[in-house]
């Protein structure tokens, strides 16, 4: 599901502590009481943002750590 940032009004975005200072990082947010977590790109603070149940956002991380996208960085 997704939304426009912009519509998430008190959201508390934050992202990860290893994130550069140049403003293209992801950034997450708990949204709402139903367990929806945000996920938007920082340098468009107010565009699009994906919204995922905390179980879709676990399997998601888990599948990351376990290199399961690890084809995707090409020679990277």
């Amino acid at each position: 599901m997704h939304t426009t940032a912009s519509h998430l009004t008190g959201a508390a975005w934050r992202r990860s502590r290893r994130s550069g200072k140049q403003g293209n990082c992801v950034e997450l947010a708990a949204v709402g009481s139903d367990g929806y977590v945000a996920v938007r790109n920082s340098r468009f603070p107010d565009d699009a943002a994906l919204l995922l149940t905390r179980a879709e956002l676990g399997a998601f991380l888990s599948d990351v750590r376990a290199g399961r996208f690890d084809d995707l960085l090409g020679s990277a």
